[in-house]
């Protein structure tokens, strides 16, 4: 007995122009990759800025929710937080300088170590948050002031 063609069902395409449309809600790739970068780009304004204090690390997210807070909600949400969070680390770190200075060099002794724990902990956060992004996760850093609402 032979199928009427009507019946039968088209193998699906595993290419990715035929590939289903994502879930309503879920982040494009496009988005999920702009997600990421808003979180690496901090490390890149870091390393940019490094010779003049690395004050940089939120230069990047700034750019990119600037420039896609409109168009893609996923990276608003992403490049908002990366921003908060570069945002805060840079605070703490300028606290931390100026109790270097204020305290004439002995304050360095404590500042010194606590810029590099949370530098290397800031980087930690930085790379799990554009893992994260990219998955299509929301990621929440666990220390951060919501100044950019």
């Amino acid at each position: 007995m032979s199928v009427p063609p009507e019946s039968v069902t088209p193998p699906t395409s595993s290419s990715p122009a035929g590939a289903p449309p994502p879930p309503a809600g879920a982040p494009t790739a496009e988005e999920r990759q702009w997600a990421m970068f808003a979180h690496l780009s901090a490390l890149l304004g870091g390393l940019v800025t490094g010779w003049i204090g690395g004050w940089g690390w939120f230069i990047g997210p700034l750019i990119i929710w600037l420039v896609k807070k409109d168009t893609m909600p996923f990276v608003n949400d992403q490049a908002k937080e990366a921003l908060n969070f570069n945002i805060t680390v840079a605070i703490i770190f300028v606290i931390l300088m100026i109790l270097g200075f204020a305290t004439l060099g002995i304050g360095f002794l404590i500042a010194g170590p606590l810029m590099i724990i949370i530098g290397i902990a800031a980087l930690v956060f930085i790379i799990i948050a554009a893992i994260k992004s990219n998955e299509g996760v929301a990621y929440r850093y666990p220390f951060a002031l919501r100044l950019i609402k």
